[in-house]
């Protein structure tokens, strides 16, 4: 599969993000052993996670842990693969969202996912979400601290603004790897921070690149203009808005979550279809 770049690091241009094979709706264990190895078989060497995806109170971590068995039964080597994680936004168990920017814990937090992962240290540890009620550079002075104790090798940050991305790359003496936002054909309103990103040669990874759990299966019917392209081509309006993605910036690297390996692997088709430079400008321009 084409490559692009994290920090130092070569991964696939198309991720695979965790999350909807831990929460609510989520398939038996053997299905989500099943997707993670359809991604590998794939190519694909970056899986995204964070302590937060599960469902239930008492299972935090349930998705690093289901990677990590997945990684180790897969009977292959995978020293390739690039394992993101975050901290820093809790689920309590009762469906909500909270978030804990303390310094301290988010150290207790990066250090308990190393645990999970069976790393001695996690090769890409993200700032999942800013806590307003600490100040952003002390959170993201957490993940300085973590990179210079060898306890993670590559530090990023997520839901982040402009401002929060330069303060964050200059707490982290410009050591800022990566830049993980929302951003599909849905939500476009992050485009400003992936612009910034290909500026400054951060990896931009959009989380819910397709919409989000419950609309990447209809993105065709939500933006017909992806739809008019994917039926000129013959592929899936899901592979036309991942080629759109990543043709926007070498820096971008989009992170589909999936639940069935056959998702995935329609997913990482996207890395081969080529769009014109008028197909990307009518899909830039199409109606959010």
């Amino acid at each position: 599969m084409q490559q692009r770049t994290i920090g130092n690091r070569a991964v696939s241009a198309i991720g695979f993000g965790g999350m909807p094979i831990s929460i609510e709706g989520r398939p038996d264990e053997a299905r989500a052993i099943s997707t993670i190895h359809a991604a590998l078989d794939a190519g694909v060497t970056l899986i995204d996670t964070a302590d937060a995806y599960h469902r239930d109170a008492a299972e935090v971590g349930h998705n690093e842990e289901l990677i990590a068995r997945a990684l180790r039964s897969y009977g292959h080597d995978t020293s390739d693969v690039l394992v993101a994680t975050k901290g820093g936004h809790l689920r309590p168990g009762d469906g909500s969202w909270t978030v804990n920017g303390d310094p301290e814990y988010l150290k207790r937090a990066a250090k308990a996912s190393a645990r999970r992962l069976g790393v001695d240290a996690i090769g890409l540890y993200q700032f999942h979400r800013p806590d307003p009620g600490i100040p952003y550079a002390d959170s993201v002075g957490a993940l300085r601290d973590l990179l210079d104790e060898g306890a993670i090798v590559m530090a990023g940050i997520s839901n982040a603004t402009v401002a929060q991305i330069d303060l964050a790359n200059e707490v982290l003496g410009g050591r800022l790897a990566s830049v993980q936002n929302q951003f599909s054909p849905a939500f476009r309103s992050s485009l400003d921070e992936l612009r910034h990103c290909a500026k400054l040669g951060i990896a931009f990874l959009p989380w819910s690149p397709l919409g989000g759990i419950g609309r990447a299966a209809a993105v065709g019917e939500h933006h017909a203009a992806f739809q008019d392209v994917a039926t000129k081509h013959g592929v899936s309006p899901q592979q036309v808005t991942l080629a759109w993605e990543l043709a926007l910036a070498p820096v971008v690297i989009p992170i589909p979550g999936a639940s069935r390996p056959s998702s995935v692997e329609d997913s990482v088709q996207a890395v081969d279809l080529k769009l014109s430079d008028e197909e990307i400008a009518t899909l830039s321009d199409a109606t959010a």
